[in-house]
């Protein structure tokens, strides 16, 4: 299926690119009144509009100032593809040759978009199949608050979109500023509104960032832990090596402490022999015992020469069974998607090895 929102490189400023405080900034400096800010923001986020003529209450001149000079530039859609489950995803142009890839996952309360921050990853995570495309470069908010924009219009009105989390390609916190601003136009009621319950930033564990984000934004905090020690992490999450768990699990329980009832989600993804056994689930237990927190088990979806397999589903019940039995919310993902390479650790849908990839960038937040 062929996108029509096309992505172009006119050279013009795309106000997707701003959220309220810096579009008001923006119309400052070219000689408007700070309050068009909120008016723009309404037509481009809440009623889909990309013609600055049909936005009836600006003046004339605005409008045609604002078509001279800028435009409301989506990621173009490469393709379309539904599962079985009806877990839906999209790979976009995000320009220069590059692809990024959005997921809409659909329940029966709920209807969650799983978007992507950055064009492939730095991380390499041994268990996760876009870290081995390499990385890029990161996403500007366009690029991320274009995924939103791009879904809720593909999605309306037959499936609304709920919950926004950053849990697609590449990490977050490695993105920090453009990262921050796109989650400002999903919470942003002028924009999108969502509660910021409702948005959840997911990552491997930069801990400089995590305290950044403490004292920046309000959002939900998911931590993809997969390891209940240093060794065995440093293996499987590599940035667990410039900051191990005696630095990152202190961050989470102070972010948590920041916000009244907020737990935060430990993700854990299930691994056959490696990170499974019930001495492991109690060790997890003793980590964790001063975060509060709930545990998200995620079978590992298998992809072309990860050398994993995923653990039996009895072995995964038992290890939920050992967690809950220590006081913990845990919960078993269910793989969605897996047939169209939509489930969790697939979203590069087919690997590619790139010799001249990136493979070391460092790991500072801005």
């Amino acid at each position: 299926m062929k996108s029509v929102l096309a992505y172009t490189e006119s050279g013009r400023t795309n106000l997707l690119d701003f959220d309220q405080k810096s579009l008001e900034a923006f119309f400052a400096e070219i000689g408007e009144q700070r309050f068009r800010a909120p008016q723009v923001l309404k037509w481009i986020h809440q009623k889909g509009v990309a013609d600055f003529g049909e936005m009836s209450n600006l003046s004339k001149d605005l409008r045609q100032k604002l078509a001279a000079t800028c435009e409301i530039r989506t990621p173009g859609i490469v393709f379309d593809r539904t599962a079985r489950d009806g877990t839906r995803k999209w790979l976009l142009d995000a320009g220069s040759g590059n692809r990024i890839e959005t997921v809409f996952i659909p329940q029966e309360n709920r209807g969650t978009l799983c978007i992507s921050s950055q064009v492939g990853c730095v991380l390499d995570c041994s268990f996760c199949a876009t870290g081995k495309q390499g990385f890029n470069r990161n996403l500007s908010v366009a690029g991320i608050i274009g995924q939103l924009r791009m879904a809720s219009a593909m999605l309306e009105p037959a499936r609304r979109i709920s919950n926004v989390v950053l849990m697609g390609m590449g990490e977050p916190l490695l993105n920090f500023d453009n990262v921050v601003r796109a989650m400002d136009l999903m919470l942003d009621d002028v924009a999108y509104g969502l509660s910021k319950r409702r948005v959840t930033l997911s990552t491997s564990g930069v801990v400089p960032a995590i305290y950044r984000l403490r004292d920046t934004i309000d959002v939900a905090l998911a931590v993809s832990l997969h390891a209940p020690d240093d060794a065995l992490r440093d293996q499987l999450v590599p940035i667990n090596r410039k900051y191990p768990l005696a630095e990152l699990i202190p961050a989470c329980r102070d972010y948590s402490a920041a916000v009244k009832h907020r737990k935060i989600t430990f993700e854990y993804v299930m691994l056959a022999g490696v990170n499974d056994s019930p001495e492991q689930a109690r060790a997890l237990s003793r980590l964790l015992s001063r975060v509060p927190c709930k545990i998200n088990l995620i079978p590992f979806n298998p992809f072309p020469g990860s050398g994993y397999r995923c653990s039996d589903p009895e072995v995964i019940a038992r290890f939920q069974e050992l967690l809950m039995s220590s006081g913990y919310i845990t919960t078993v993902r269910k793989t969605r998607g897996d047939d169209i390479d939509a489930a969790c650790g697939q979203l590069v849908g087919r690997v590619e090895d790139r010799t001249r990839r990136t493979k070391k960038i460092a790991l500072e937040t801005t």
